[in-house]
């Protein structure tokens, strides 16, 4: 069985949420115990807003509540800095890597021994015009492991909705991430990446992820259409654990996200979700790489997929 705890702080002075406790079973893929050798992990729900002290106070908690529950990695949202109400907000508060905000959460982790994946930091850019939407990942001794810049813009006329442009003030990113953590091996990406499959089967099939990391800031409406069938769909396509970290809730009068933040194991069984989507909290669950090794044993997509070069090659 795999056991799961799922905790909630508040998000408000007004509102507070209990522990609660519940197990899952494995029993889908033919597992009946836990691994020895699970790992405990930990996703993030927040509504990030304009002030970076008050986000910086929100995320130390939650860091605190996931090092007392026993987890290794704590996973952030993406924006988890800073959410601001126009574009160029952003773009005003980036900073470098080695800069003050930066060294306050490599601090964190640190101080609470605990690996960070922290899901979309506002990188300054090339340029005064344009920043970085980065995916920073930090070892519990505070360094910085590697970093993924998103590559999948948000340039989309929502429907029903506002009209977003990321890319007039964010440069795309061009490397495909993944690094070696001990929870496993860790594929990174960011939000809008979700709906682009391909960037999830090179982080299986040539870089050799075992564990998705999809931290988002997902529009009210898209994640009420899309958000859990995608994430499902990446982790049994890809055979990985799937680990999603979400924005929830108003940042302002002009943002709402959608939340929902889960964790889903490679057969697409989700293992930890928040019960409340505009919560602030962590969700907490035992990953077990053994049950990546069973299910992609029992069903071996590795070596029966097709090349690239086999599809461009045939005559369909």
């Amino acid at each position: 069985m795999n056991q799961i705890y799922r905790l909630n702080t508040p998000t408000t002075k007004i509102h507070s949420f209990p522990l609660l406790r519940f197990r899952a079973s494995l029993s889908v893929t033919g597992d009946s115990t836990m691994s020895t050798n699970s790992v405990r992990v930990a996703a993030a729900q927040m509504t990030s807003i304009t002030d970076l002290a008050a986000n910086f106070t929100t995320c130390s908690r939650l860091v605190k509540e996931a090092a007392s529950a026993g987890a290794k990695l704590l996973c952030f949202p993406e924006a988890f800095s800073f959410v601001g109400t126009n574009d160029g907000d952003s773009v005003r508060i980036a900073q470098p890597l080695d800069g003050p905000i930066m060294d306050q959460y490599c601090s964190l982790a640190r101080d609470s021994s605990i690996w960070l994946s922290l899901g979309g930091f506002q990188e300054k850019g090339s340029d005064p015009q344009h920043l970085l939407n980065t995916h920073v990942i930090v070892d519990d001794t505070g360094k910085i492991q590697t970093t993924y810049r998103k590559i999948h813009l948000f340039d989309v006329d929502v429907p029903g909705g506002r009209v977003y442009k990321e890319s007039s003030f964010t440069e795309s990113g061009k490397d495909v991430v993944a690094v070696d953590s001990p929870i496993g091996r860790l594929g990174l990406s960011v939000c809008y990446d979700l709906r682009f499959p391909d960037i999830y089967q090179l982080l299986r099939f040539q870089h050799g992820a075992q564990i998705l990391l999809i931290p988002s800031a997902f529009t009210k409406l898209t994640g009420e259409a899309h958000w859990e069938i995608l994430l499902r769909a990446r982790a049994i396509e890809n055979q990985c654990y799937v680990i999603a970290a979400a924005q929830a809730g108003a940042h302002n009068h002009k943002r709402e996200s959608y939340g929902d933040t889960l964790i889903i194991d490679p057969w697409g069984t989700i293992v930890g979700r928040l019960p409340d989507r505009s919560s602030t909290g962590i969700v907490v669950a035992d990953i077990d790489l053994s049950l990546v090794d069973s299910v992609r044993e029992k069903m071996p997509i590795a070596e029966q997929r097709k090349s690239f070069e086999f599809w461009k090659a045939s005559s369909l």
